[in-house]
């Protein structure tokens, strides 16, 4: 973790899985982060970071982004530059969805799928999916700012059934 003052500062989060067998629809999972100002901690994200996008004042960016999750390792990363966020944003949670294309797809029916989350190279969380095998989505982590303005990491793996558009809407809510 960072030091005792500051809280966790920049984070790498990563994420792999094995792709899917020949012939089958590609697996697509992919990281969302979501940002909560302190007067909606869990309500609507007042942003969110994916495919495609990045934070607006550039805090947080996905790096790299695998659709069917070949490759060797950590198919895709998302950095978190939490030490660079306004005070106005007070929480961020992390998640994992799966794209939903070939019908219902649970982390259950995804080969070695799994996430690890670093300061540096001080390793805060590394998991995988077991806990949540019939879920099509998951928070991985939890990010919160504390009275004297520094950062707090959670290790939290909760999932949810619902599509990437729906979830988005609901991580944040506990």
């Amino acid at each position: 973790m960072g030091s005792l003052n500051k809280g966790v500062g920049k984070v790498e989060v990563t994420l792999r899985w094995d792709p899917s067998p020949m012939g089958e629809p590609a697996h697509d999972l992919d990281i969302i982060a979501a940002t909560y100002t302190a007067e909606d901690p869990h309500g609507s994200p007042a942003y969110t970071v994916h495919f495609d996008s990045r934070s607006p004042d550039g805090t947080i960016t996905l790096n790299r982004d695998s659709r069917d999750g070949q490759g060797f390792g950590y198919d895709e990363a998302m950095t978190l530059e939490l030490d660079r966020l306004a005070p106005a944003y007070t929480r961020v949670v992390v998640g994992i969805a799966i794209q939903q294309r070939g019908g219902r797809t649970t982390f259950g029916a995804i080969g070695n799928g799994g996430f690890r989350i670093r300061e540096g190279y001080t390793v805060l969380a590394e998991d995988g999916f077991a806990d949540v095998s019939a879920s099509t989505a998951a928070t991985i982590a939890e990010f919160t700012r504390n009275a004297s303005g520094g950062w707090e990491f959670r290790h939290v793996v909760r999932g949810f059934d619902t599509d990437p558009n729906s979830f988005v809407s609901s991580m944040g809510a506990a």
